[in-house]
């Protein structure tokens, strides 16, 4: 993955005063702010929704759990909190860029991260620390911390509409009906991926695939000559990658939204 020359150090840590469903927004770099944001609501199993929500310009980016080529995702931490057991975001099906000649999973313009949190009980204090690369013509590390009460006496209704709307772009696991992606093969000689579709209902350009580290990077899908058939080439190839054996996730597009399914890598057929 290309390494990039980060314009500034990191920014301070500024903590935010508890507000009742969201904090104070906070300037991370000029024209990026960032707030936390919740619902105020915690469910019978302990399962809250809060979101990171950035304020930015409509040609500024910050990234996908897998960035691409260029930047790095959002990392929370979750450790200073109170009562908070577990906590991850529910990433939204990213924009395929290569405005800059270089391919990237990203999110422009305003955007909300909606995190899943489980606590112990409504007592509970979130505190997370996030750090995001935030990039136009240059990148910067962005970092920030915000407290919020897990519940709130009244739950903030907007906030939670804008919230369960961000986890509606995220991609659900597919349950439902014959699966739409068939076999994943890995061609060692292309160092591509093969990936079968079993249905038209998949808009074949937003297959994105990824291993669990994020390594390698699988490039755009591209047509092959056999049908139903995508191909996904690794960037940055080396010799010694076999993906044979591996469990990669792929997301995708449908006319009914975002999903997601897992396969095992297998090995391309000898006779073929």
């Amino acid at each position: 993955m290309r390494s990039i020359a980060l314009a500034a150090a990191f920014l301070p840590a500024l903590v935010a005063p508890v507000f009742a469903g969201e904090t104070p927004w906070q300037e991370v770099t000029p024209g990026v702010k960032l707030r936390l944001v919740s619902t105020g609501v915690v469910k019978p199993d302990g399962k809250t929704l809060f979101g990171l929500e950035i304020d930015m310009p409509e040609n500024t980016k910050t990234y996908w759990r897998v960035p691409g080529e260029t930047g790095f995702p959002t990392e929370l931490d979750f450790s200073a909190s109170r009562g908070v057991s577990a906590g991850k975001i529910l990433w939204p099906h990213p924009i395929v860029d290569l405005s800059s000649g270089y391919l990237d999973f990203a999110y422009f313009g305003p955007t909300l991260l909606p995190i899943e949190l489980t606590v112990a009980d409504k007592t509970a204090e979130v505190d997370i620390s996030a750090l995001l690369g935030i990039c136009s013509d240059i990148c910067i590390p962005a970092q920030a911390s915000f407290t919020l009460p897990a519940a709130d006496a009244s739950p903030d209704r907007p906030n939670s509409l804008r919230i369960k709307q961000a986890v509606a772009e995220a991609p659900i696991p597919w349950v439902d009906g014959p699966a739409p992606i068939g076999k994943v093969e890995f061609i060692k000689d292309e160092q591509t991926l093969a990936v079968s579709l079993a249905t038209d209902d998949i808009d074949p350009g937003s297959i994105i695939v990824a291993t669990d580290s994020g390594e390698p990077l699988f490039g755009m899908p591209q047509k092959s000559p056999q049908a139903n058939l995508v191909l996904l080439p690794i960037l940055a190839k080396t010799e010694n990658i076999d993906l044979t054996g591996q469990d990669v996730q792929l997301s995708f597009m449908t006319g009914m939204g975002a999903f997601e399914l897992r396969r095992t890598v297998g090995a391309e057929p000898a006779n073929e």
